[in-house]
């Protein structure tokens, strides 16, 4: 019998801002040193095209730069910005890792990633950071055409995991997303540190 178990990324397999005490985000520091204004960026380009667009691949993210950058007073290259938006201080949580590794000899599983993505940065977690070394697949928005919790995101996901044997385990930081999953029929955990992995009573008896 194999179950599946999926994460999502930041904030569980990715520290990115999350990680940050003071509250300050990477973007915010980026931003200014560009002398671009956060406040504006965020609210006339992520709540705007980028959520409605970009992250349910309606748009690529370059294009929606290319279309946008210039009105904030940005005069560099599109694709550098883009590429430090990918990358945006995503330090892996080894730690979470390494004890997937260890849960993934006992060869009863099969991993998935499940998150909110562009094109352009999921493509940049599975080969550059690597994650597609250690999972089986990645279910994310944009190639979804949803966002999750969305019950689309989560028909998306199932109809590539396949039939499954066993009700599949979901780790999220976000509680929407959770009980998005919950309602869709997956065992979902709100992920707030490693113990909530490392403690669930499936996972404790494999590691």
């Amino acid at each position: 019998m194999t179950r599946s178990i999926i994460f999502d990324v930041d904030g569980v397999l990715v520290h990115g801002y999350h990680a940050r005490p003071d509250g300050k985000t990477w973007e915010e520091e980026f931003l200014i040193d560009l002398g671009i204004d956060p406040v504006r960026f965020r609210d006339e380009f992520i709540y705007d095209i980028f959520i409605k667009k970009v992250v349910v691949g309606q748009t690529a993210l370059v294009d929606a730069l290319d279309r946008r950058l210039s009105s904030f007073g940005y005069k560099g290259s599109t694709i550098a910005f883009a590429q430090h938006w990918v990358a945006r201080n995503s330090q892996p949580n080894e730690d979470l890792l390494e004890d997937i590794r260890r849960l993934k000899a006992t060869k009863d599983i099969k991993l998935y990633l499940a998150t909110n993505q562009d094109h352009m940065r999921a493509q940049w977690l599975w080969q550059t950071l690597g994650l597609g070394d250690l999972f089986d697949d990645m279910f994310y928005s944009a190639r979804a055409r949803a966002m999750k919790p969305m019950d689309a995101f989560f028909k998306f996901a199932a109809a590539r995991m396949g039939p499954q044997t066993e009700i599949p385990l979901f780790f999220d930081d976000t509680q929407k997303v959770v009980e998005g999953a919950r309602n869709f029929g997956w065992e979902s955990v709100l992920f707030t540190s490693n113990n909530d992995f490392r403690l669930h009573p499936w996972i404790k008896d494999r590691l």
